[in-house]
């Protein structure tokens, strides 16, 4: 009767917190920034990101192209590790608004274009490269009509090409439509994760909050043939007419050797009823819900499938056997194991070692890292963390929890290890192993990719600082983490197998079709339950869409480790059942073949999705970084195939009574 005892001051205490709790997430929005409110006149600079394409996939430098550069200088804005892995290079650009000022403002005419200019250019528009602009952390967004459906894209592009023409055309005039909402500083509270860090608007700031806030970037392109004699007359920021486009082709700016190309923009600032928080919903719209609830339903039904096929063997088939088995004497057992056929006669050679076996526990230790890693990222996305306003800070965040999980693999590799072996000796070796094989194919790939990238001068190419930050990162952080935790699992008490191993190996019946013919088939279950999301998420890396659907992954990734370790349950049962001992690395490809499907479903988006994408160097790219998360699904599919396996099996053979 001691709950009562609980009431009282505990209770109190934890009211409090749920008090303090709900009071900081009033008005809790995560993705986003840091609120910026404006005054009339107020002066706002737009900041340019990396040039990217669709055809290509190889990001450039804004800068490469001959725009007009900044009064001060270009200056790189801070870039966090996942940026510049993406590739993103953001610098400033002359680009100035004045907030709730319409203006149509002249910024540069540029000297003659040269032929490498002029060649750059053409090549730049015919691989329909985009401009991806940012005011106020909102990426720049433009609308078109195609057969009577409104498209919007982030971006706008390098130039065009018009149809039955040889002629490109360079834009060089922008129209920009600046979405603003009245802030009066009245009862909200707002905590935000934008490149510019947490804060909070209290009481005493409201006042000084009180102005503009912008709400939406939106930009029109055009392109318009200037006299550059008389614009050269004029300075910055200078007031110029403002211009209707799209224009005919005679009066477009069309790119030849020589040319001289003049730069302006016009600015138009709406009132919008769009508040703050909302102000990333027109990119975060959701394409296809119905879709990814049909993939939740069609996962469920597997799930159900196997679910059945699992009670089945558990009470149907084991349970009864066990039974049976144990209500017998022991002269009655001794007979019936004469006449005994199936699972039970592989007893005394189903915990022999496997072939490979340190490959297998290194193998296991990294799938616990990548799942851990994975599992914790989407969580983290679906409540909100992982916000599209900061950029790279989702692949920041599994960079450095893959770090940090190296004790969790070091710990589970090791363990395993010694409950295989019977004794510790050479865990050292394995943890090593653990902290370098994944990193280390990763690594391998990475470096490959980049010399091409290097090649191509795109910025996607890695630096050489950020080579040793990321090589300092592994081998200071990870492998001593990897190790310490492969100390812990040495000293944790090994799992002790239920039954004695026989000093000769059972022979194994022969089999009418190979055994790794039905591993490979057990990997379309997991592969069915995840295809459709694989779709959005290709789509999103390689098209430049948002994805923010993490609530459906969340779900998706929850159905697919459930199928997974009921695929690898019931064949691990069924490899038993015909006296197949050798279960170990069965159980791990059961799973862990949904790798294959999900690389060869790549190859597929390739050719059937990617048709666009051009030139050997962008398939490379594409392929090597689908190898790599091929490689990632393998081992954290199998690992949780394996792992479920393992208790199975210690728990069937574990309520068997052998002398």
């Amino acid at each position: 009767m001691a709950l009562p005892l609980i009431s009282g001051r505990n209770l109190c205490i934890s009211f409090s917190y749920l008090v303090l709790i709900f009071q900081a997430c009033n008005g809790f929005y995560l993705p986003g920034s840091y609120m910026h409110t404006y005054s009339t006149g107020d002066e706002i600079y737009a900041k340019v990101n990396s040039l990217t394409s669709i055809e290509t996939e190889l990001p450039f430098s804004y800068y490469s192209l001959p725009y007009c550069q900044p009064p001060g200088g270009i200056k790189k804005s801070a870039e966090n590790l996942g940026e510049l892995i993406m590739g993103d290079q953001i610098d400033n650009s002359p680009y100035r608004f004045r907030m709730n000022v319409n203006e149509s403002v002249y910024i540069c005419t540029s000297p003659p274009l040269s032929e490498h200019d002029v060649k750059l250019l053409k090549q730049r528009t015919r691989d329909l490269y985009q401009v991806n602009m940012i005011l106020d952390n909102l990426p720049a967004m433009r609308y078109t009509n195609q057969n009577g459906v409104k498209i919007q894209w982030t971006g706008y592009p390098v130039g065009y090409s018009p149809l039955n023409s040889n002629d490109d055309y360079f834009i060089n005039h922008l129209k920009f439509r600046v979405l603003i909402h009245e802030y009066e500083g009245a009862g909200v509270e707002i905590i935000g994760t934008g490149e510019e860090g947490m804060g909070v608007i209290s009481e005493a700031d409201k006042k000084k909050a009180s102005g503009y806030e912008i709400v939406g970037f939106e930009v029109v392109p055009c392109s318009v043939k200037y006299d550059p004699d008389k614009m050269e007359k004029l300075h910055i920021y200078d007031n110029v007419t403002s211009v209707n486009c799209p224009l005919d082709a005679e009066r477009s700016q069309i790119i030849r050797d020589k040319e001289r190309v003049s730069f302006t923009y016009e600015v138009e600032f709406v009132k919008s009823n769009i508040r703050w928080p909302s102000r990333w919903d027109a990119y975060l719209k959701m394409e296809g819900a119905r879709v990814h609830w049909f993939s939740i339903l069609n996962s469920l039904m597997v799930i159900l499938f196997l679910a059945g096929i699992v009670f089945v063997i558990f009470l149907r088939t084991v349970r009864r056997d066990l039974t049976r088995y144990e209500e017998l004497d022991k002269e009655a057992q001794a007979q019936m194991n004469e006449e005994l056929s199936g699972w039970k006669l592989v007893v005394g050679d189903v915990f022999r070692e496997p072939s490979h076996s340190k490959l297998l526990c290194v193998m296991v230790g990294d799938g616990v890292q990548i799942t851990g890693m994975a599992v914790v990222t989407i969580v983290f996305a679906a409540l909100g963390f992982m916000s599209p306003a900061s950029r790279g800070m989702l692949l920041t965040g599994m960079i450095l929890l893959y770090l940090f999980l190296g004790i969790a693999a070091g710990y589970v590799g090791a363990r395993m290890w010694t409950t295989i072996k019977g004794s510790p000796e050479g865990w050292r070796s394995v943890a090593w192993s653990t902290a370098c094989f994944f990193p280390g194919i990763v690594f391998v790939i990475l470096t490959i990719l980049n010399f091409i990238l290097w090649g191509s001068n795109s910025t996607g190419a890695i630096p050489i600082s950020l080579y040793f930050i990321l090589l300092s990162l592994w081998f200071c952080i990870s492998v001593p983490l990897t190790l310490v935790g492969g100390h812990l699992g040495t000293k944790a008490e090994p799992i002790q197998f239920p039954v004695r191993t026989n000093q000769i190996p059972r022979e194994i019946p022969a089999r009418k079709y190979p055994s790794w013919l039905l591993v490979l088939g057990a990997g379309t279950l997991p592969f069915g339950t995840l295809f459709i999301e694989l779709f959005f998420i290709l789509s999103s890396i390689w098209l430049g869409r948002f994805y923010y659907v993490f609530g459906f992954l969340l779900i998706v990734l929850s159905l697919l480790v459930v199928v997974c370790a009921e695929v690898s349950v019931v064949l691990t049962y069924m490899h038993l059942c015909v006296e197949d001992w050798m279960w170990w690395w069965k159980a791990f490809y059961a799973s862990g073949s949904v790798a294959l499907y999900v690389f060869l479903y790549s190859i597929n988006y390739l050719v059937f999705d990617l048709q666009s994408l051009s030139g050997p160097v962008s398939a490379t790219l594409y392929l090597g970084y689908s190898l790599i998360m091929a490689v990632a699904i393998m081992l954290s599919t199998g690992t949780i195939g394996f792992l479920t396996s393992f208790y199975f099996v210690h728990y069937l053979f574990s309520s068997v009574k052998i002398d």
